[in-house]
């Protein structure tokens, strides 16, 4: 298996875990268009975006009414729209910035994968795939879905008996089909279970081409690359199948029936089969010819340039990485926990991996470092080597520097209003996609209500007396006041000598010995009045106490 492997230090590809993403148990990921924020589903049926670049949540969402686990993300063209499909049978579409929900619809299975339309700039127009139905467009502006053909109707054969099912008419057996949307969203491009592709038109539910695939076996997972130009294809006999997209970037339609306008002779599936064959042409295969692995997750890089896909071994957390030559260039190797989704990063050659357990591994490149880019004249040495100095090092203007100015035209005209296209986005306006999100912090629900308690505990202190406080002031003594610096001294003084009561301090001791009808709260008013006035008595009357000794 390592035979063919070249040398992995010329490809721009993954190669070490980078770091790990950890929020909950997450089962599904995505990339928005720049790759500048990464959308996961989780278990208990919240979504969460991370900003890609500072590795932190910018956004939770959450469906209060949905608790199941998600089964796949999508994101819209310009990043504005997110579509969330659940185990719950649910699809919702959410407003990425408000996390306002923008439509939600039920449908009668579960739903392994759902897909936004790539050609509107608000798309509430998307592909589902449901587990044990056809797949079906879903429009969530009028609430209604449309199931595609998974098959091309044959024309009925009088001679050949009819066939027997064991199921009955009402229930035919059914195996789950893979659909995915072109890149302008004009068709969708079906994988049934009989090793074919049908290219629909959705808006007529129409099978305008037929591909079969090599083998007939029935395909599981079906995606195009992000220029548009390739198309794979993961069957069930653990083969990836790259096809060239024959068709132009545009007008697409336009040309399918310009094909079938120049066939005439030919009716039916063969008709389709022709077309199919000026649409897609075969171009690369992959498969592990040692242990004819299953696949996990097949999908193309940013460029286009690699192909990578999972292995759907038990217990192993491997990646297959080839180019469009079909070698294999690189098997990156993770913990021992089974890989459930993966997705490459649309700019950067970055690979993000789901395993089991339900982290996010981050994939990327090992770089090593380079001193020389911190300075342009600056020379790495294996060992010190003896310096010698230049004639016109210390000049104010070294001659090297004379001659670079004299190359500089300083007559010619800087163009500052032409906008140059934009190399990593294929948007006509790119300006309006949503690249970032702010960060809206989270408090903590526990410091909230642990706060909310003190501020209840200091309010009833003020209004009501304490049970304690209510004792004392039957008893006679005042509430503990925090120690004021006159207290202090007042207390110093105390320790040293003893004071004479005055009358008035006896004649108010006396009625505090008496029983008291009122209130607490009254009691706790006369008490703090009292003390108040026995502190203004003593400091006034130190006169009196000096003679009294």
């Amino acid at each position: 298996m390592n035979a063919p492997i070249i040398d992995p230090l010329q490809g721009d590809f993954p190669e070490v875990i980078e770091e790990y993403l950890e929020h909950g148990v997450i089962k599904c990921v995505a990339f928005n268009h720049r790759g500048s924020l990464l959308a996961a589903g989780c278990a208990d049926g919240s979504c969460v975006i991370w900003d890609f670049e500072t590795r932190g949540i910018a956004k939770e969402i959450r469906d209060n009414d949905c608790s199941a686990a998600i089964t796949s993300v999508s994101w819209s063209k310009y990043g504005h729209r997110l579509l969330v499909s659940a185990a719950d049978k649910s699809l919702t579409l959410w407003d990425v910035s408000s996390g306002e929900r923008i439509g939600q619809t039920t449908l009668q299975q579960t739903s392994l994968q759902a897909r936004l339309n790539p050609g509107l700039s608000s798309p509430s127009l998307c592909l589902a795939c449901p587990l044990s139905s056809a797949p079906m467009i879903v429009n969530f502006d009028i609430g209604c879905t449309t199931l595609l053909p998974v098959a091309v109707p044959e024309m009925p054969d009088v001679l050949a008996p009819p066939q027997r099912s064991k199921c009955p008419e009402s229930v035919p057996p059914f195996t789950p089909a893979a659909a995915c949307f072109n890149k302008c969203g004009d068709l969708v491009y079906v994988g049934n279970s009989k090793g074919e592709i049908l290219i629909v038109d959705y808006k007529s539910v129409k099978v305008l081409a037929l591909v079969p695939v090599v083998g007939g076996a029935p395909v599981r997972n079906i995606v195009f690359s992000r220029n548009g130009q390739y198309l794979l294809t993961n069957s069930h006999d653990r083969t990836i199948r790259i096809y060239e997209n024959l068709l132009p970037a545009k007008n697409v339609l336009g040309s399918l029936e310009e094909l079938g306008k120049n066939i005439d002779e030919l009716d039916g599936v063969e008709k389709m089969k022709t077309i199919g064959s000026k649409c897609l042409t075969l171009f690369r295969e992959f498969q592990d010819s040692v242990t004819k692995m299953h696949w996990k997750a097949p999908c193309f890089s940013g460029d286009g340039e690699w192909v990578v896909g999972g292995s759907a071994c038990k217990g192993e957390h491997k990646i297959y990485i080839w180019d469009r030559a079909g070698h294999l260039v690189k098997i990156l190797e993770g913990p021992k926990e089974a890989l459930i989704d993966l997705a490459w990063h649309p700019v950067h050659p970055i690979i993000v991996s789901v395993s089991l357990a339900g982290l996010v591994y981050i994939w990327a490149k090992d770089y090593t470092e380079n001193w020389s880019a911190f300075a342009p004249d600056f020379k790495e040495l294996e060992e010190n080597e003896e310096y010698v100095e230049r004639e016109d090092e210390f000049d104010l203007i070294p001659e090297t520097e004379k001659v670079k100015v004299l190359d500089v035209n300083e007559d010619e005209e800087v163009d500052i209003e032409t906008l140059e296209k934009d190399s990593f986005s294929d948007s006509d306006v790119s300006v309006e996609e949503l690249r970032y999100l702010p960060a809206e912090p989270i408090p903590d629900k526990k410091e909230q209500e642990d706060n909310l308690d003190e501020s209840l505990k200091l309010t009833e202190g003020q209004i009501s007396a304490s049970p304690a406080s209510e004792e004392a002031g039957q008893n006679g003594h005042g509430p503990d006041h925090a120690p004021s610096p006159q207290g202090e001294e007042m207390g110093e003084t105390r320790g040293k000598r003893k004071r004479k009561p005055s009358e008035k301090g006896m004649e108010l001791q006396a009625e505090k010995a008496k029983p008291s009808k009122g209130s607490g709260r009254t009691i706790k008013v006369k008490t703090r009045a009292v003390v108040d006035q026995e502190i203004d008595e003593s400091v006034n009357g130190d006169d009196d106490d000096d003679a009294y000794y």
